[in-house]
């Protein structure tokens, strides 16, 4: 075997599959297939499967389990399209990367608390998981090695969102939660996402800490944790639902919006987890709820659907279907772990238009900062004390929304942990000046909204909204990860509110542009799959390093900022990480950004023109010509990082 492999296989895919088959208490499944694998000489299924160890990116872990060649081991009995086993292979999500993962972060977790004087004795983790394939399997392989490692392990005991883990690590006050999901990726991926005890996704140096317990973690200790036993691992209960379900409805900012302006709203969870939290949720604030019922069952190949990705306009079709049916007012979907959500909104003629991440994102970021205001829940003259918090590739519709508000707008980079993160500074600062003051110790979370906010804004940060263009956004700061199931209602009361002043949403869009000016942004995917392709996307970025453009569509490349080298400061002078992320403004006013996905093997390129406007009559101009913009530069951007896929330094 390994004189084949070392003839025909990369020397890391070699490496990495030898050290698994060297390994003395590999279960027999995953033997025989590495076998079937390497006897059949499937060279590039190998390379696939072992050419790198997964890594923790902007959403954990996140991989194939289901190969493109299913060998007869992983099939194993199975009649259907799901095999008995994941997967093997050290660059694919299965047993033994989730099991390496969890013994990574319980080691972390352990010496954390050990050094931290923390009064649990040991680890404790909350897990929950989605509808994909092995997902409650992880689930439960993850829960019973956490327990086996000495660790309190609580599961829940079918499938949750991704924003209700994140409440219920804060809840029950948990060292540590994972989420098994692989998002919105295709039906053959899941995922490994793990959270600390604030509720966020890991950043450094948690992340970093993991990572080095993961690279440190062995085969053989891997294989002794991997049979399941479930017998200490505690189930949550149903008064959980209930009180994410609170917490996610802190949302809505005028519920009597709802209960005098009526809505119908067409809804889709994409064979997801929505219907289990967005639909109560919405028919308890008095929502009537029309779902469309072929994309309500927990269907891990999302057959319906292309992808289950709401970015993708075609995700929306059944939903917007339905909405034209019952004459609803607005169309929603989220995506299979709840995290995300798209809107489409329905015109004066009934015809349904969907909206972008930024436009959605820059329209409740408008609607909120001016409802708080009317409230008095912040002043009318702004705050530099309170935050709207989005990525770098995200609109600046929202920097400029925050500026006439009279707000700060914190950008970070590309991945909601770095909102989460934000968050958890402004709590820290703000309960450490409180102690100060009154020597009182608070407890965060038990406190009244008004109050938490009241306190954020006297003495640190008042988070009011965090949103990024992939269809992300948060309004309440006891959940610390996207939430589609509050942004449902946040949806639903803003579309109340336009018809209660005899709006549309899209009227309201069109407010929001006048008032502005015109705001086009268009994102680019390229995939690269396999082992060739990780190396395309780094040929790629090293090359607008090495090698950066100086003129493109005919206009001159005036600023290139390198996130991996310059030092650039936040909106609260803090530091930016570093990262392989470029972001480039032409002679034009055009811009756009460059990063790898850290979650799927594509380069993303985000893309934003603007355009002034008197008025709604050169709304329609506007919006053809930064289209037309921005549709010449994907077609530059395209067949240069084509040309630049091949660079060599």
């Amino acid at each position: 075997m390994e004189a084949f492999l070392r003839k025909n296989v990369l020397a890391e895919s070699t490496k990495n599959l030898m050290a698994m088959w060297q390994c003395g208490n590999l279960p027999d499944w995953a033997r025989k297939s590495i076998g079937e694998l390497v006897e059949r000489r499937l060279v590039g299924e190998i390379n696939d499967r072992f050419f790198k160890t997964l890594e923790f990116g902007t959403g954990g872990m996140r991989s194939r389990t289901i190969g493109d060649v299913v060998t007869s081991a992983e099939r194993g009995n199975s009649k259907t399209s799901k095999p008995d086993f994941a997967a093997v292979g050290s660059a694919y999500l299965n047993d033994f990367n989730i099991v390496g993962a969890t013994i990574a972060l319980f080691r972390y977790c352990s010496k954390f608390l050990g050094g931290s004087g923390c009064f649990q004795e040991v680890p404790s983790v909350a897990i929950a998981y989605d509808t994909r394939h092995f997902s409650r399997h992880f689930c439960e392989l993850a829960a019973s090695a956490w327990v086996r490692l000495g660790g309190q392990a609580m599961i829940y005991e079918s499938p949750r969102s991704t924003p209700q883990l994140s409440f219920t690590v804060r809840h029950l006050h948990c060292t540590a939660g994972i989420m098994i999901t692989a998002s919105h990726n295709p039906w053959h991926d899941n995922g490994f996402k793990a959270y600390f005890g604030d509720g966020a996704q890991m950043v450094d140096p948690h992340a970093s800490g993991v990572i080095a317990e993961f690279n440190g973690v062995t085969m053989d200790e891997i294989c002794r944790c991997c049979g399941k036993s479930l017998s200490n691992v505690a189930t949550l209960g149903s008064e959980i639902d209930c009180h994410y379900r609170t917490a996610a409805a802190n949302s809505l900012l005028r519920a009597d919006i709802l209960e005098k302006t009526p809505i119908r709203a067409a809804f889709s969870p994409l064979h997801g987890t929505g219907g289990i939290a967005a639909i109560p949720l919405m028919e308890s604030h008095g929502v009537e709820c029309a779902v469309v019922e072929e994309q309500n069952d927990c269907d891990p190949n999302f057959s319906t659907v292309k992808s289950p990705n709401p970015e993708n306009g075609d995700a929306m079709a059944m939903a917007i279907a339905l909405g034209k049916d019952v004459g609803a007012d607005i169309a929603l979907a989220t995506d299979p772990d709840g995290d995300r959500l798209a809107i489409a909104a329905r015109g004066v003629g009934g015809e349904f238009e969907i909206f972008s991440g930024n436009v959605s994102g820059a329209l409740i970021a408008e609607y909120r900062i001016s409802q708080l205001k009317i409230l008095g829940k912040i002043p009318e003259n702004g705050s530099r004390n309170a935050a709207l918090i989005k990525t770098f590739v995200t609109t600046p519709l929202v920097d400029k929304i925050a500026d006439f508000h009279g707000i700060k707008c914190i950008n970070t980079l590309t991945g909601f942990k770095w909102i989460g993160a934000k968050m958890l500074n402004y709590e820290t600062d703000a309960l450490a000046k409180e102690r100060a003051l009154t020597g009182a110790s608070v407890n965060y979370d038990a406190m009244e909204t008004d109050a938490r906010r009241s306190m954020l804004l006297k003495h640190s940060t008042l988070f009011i909204f965090g949103c990024e263009e992939s269809y992300g956004c948060l309004a309440v700061d006891n959940i610390r990860d996207k939430d589609a199931n509050g942004a449902c209602l946040m949806a639903c009361e803003m579309a109340a509110y336009a018809k209660s002043i005899g709006k549309t949403l899209l009227e309201l869009r069109d407010d929001m542009y006048v008032k502005y000016g015109y705001f086009g942004e268009s994102v680019l995917n390229i995939y690269f799959d396999g082992v060739n392709g990780a190396q395309k996307i780094e040929n790629i970025l090293a090359s607008y390093g090495y090698n950066p453009p100086t003129e493109m569509c005919e206009h001159a490349v005036e600023k290139i900022t390198d996130f991996s080298k310059e030092k650039i400061t936040d909106g609260d002078g803090k530091i930016i990480p570093s990262q392989k992320f470029f972001f480039m403004t032409l002679a034009n006013g055009v811009k756009f950004a460059v990063r790898s996905s850290g979650t799927e093997p594509k380069i993303k390129f985000y893309m934003f023109a603007e355009a002034n406007v008197s008025g709604k009559p050169q709304l329609a101009a506007a919006r053809e010509r930064t289209a037309q913009t921005l549709r010449e530069l994907e077609k530059f951007l395209r067949e240069d990082a084509h040309n630049r896929s091949n660079f060599t330094a």
